[in-house]
Formats: structure tokens, sequence, C-alpha cells
């Protein structure tokens, strides 16, 4: 039994979803990790970590619309605005989806489906650096 970490940085340029699948399974493939389970977490509030579709871009996009129609920019809805109109939806964003996801691994694989990958969803307008940590647990 054995335990990694690894920090994944992601630099961002505004609302929307970062691809880092490739990344991950790489770092999989690097260790030789066999059978275990993977840890992901983001240290941010403003940003979230989703599986998603990855084949067809338009989920992204209707992804972005939805939680924007559901979520709007309108400082007048909000107390907290500090940093901005992105400010308090992109809180909000991120409390409605996940700052942790553990995935398994079996057999040197990365259990993902034919269409998921894994994402960094960006709730900020503005470009910004994300820290995403991975923690490996298994053989």
């Amino acid at each position: 039994m054995k335990q990694e970490f690894y920090n994944l940085e992601i630099n961002t340029n505004g609302q929307k979803l970062y691809e880092f699948t490739d990344e991950t399974i790489e770092w999989i493939n690097n260790n030789k990790f066999k059978n275990g389970i993977i840890n992901l977490s983001i240290q941010h509030t403003s940003a979230s970590l989703i599986i998603q579709e990855n084949a067809d871009p338009d989920v992204q996009k209707d992804l972005i619309n939805f939680f924007d129609k559901l979520v709007p920019m309108d400082k007048k809805l909000y107390v907290h605005t500090t940093e901005g109109k992105d400010d308090m939806p992109a809180h909000i964003k991120s409390a409605l989806t996940n700052n942790q996801i553990s995935l398994s691994i079996k057999d040197s694989e990365l259990l993902l489906g034919t269409w998921q990958g894994i994402y960094l969803f960006e709730h900020r307008l503005e470009a910004t650096t994300r820290t995403v940590i991975h923690h490996f647990i298994g053989d």
C-alpha cells in the first residue's frame, strides 16, 4: 500500500471548463499505479471539479449558459460583491458542484466512461491559476 501526492496547476482564462484528464492519466502511468483510489480536490471557493462529457463541446457551452441563468451575475442580488460581479455567483456555483472527486484505478486504468472527462470548472471571469491536488492511495 502506498500514497502519492501531486499538485497540478491549471492556468485559466475566464469562465469555462478546462479538461485535465490526460494530465491525470499521465501521472497515473508515470507512477505505475495498479489498483486504488485517486482523490482530486481543489482548494478554491470560486472554481470546482466535475466529471462531464468530453465528446461534444456544446455540452460545455450549455452547462455554462445554464449556470449563468441559474446564478446570474447581477451585483444587485448579492451582499458579497467585493471582487466584482462574478464574486458571489462564483461561490454559489462552486457550492452547487464539487470541490472533490474520487475515482477508482483498476489494472492501471482510470475508470471513466467512454465520453467522460475530468474538468476544472472555472467560475471567474478573469485569468487565474488553480491548483488541483491529486492524492493516490493503493498499490
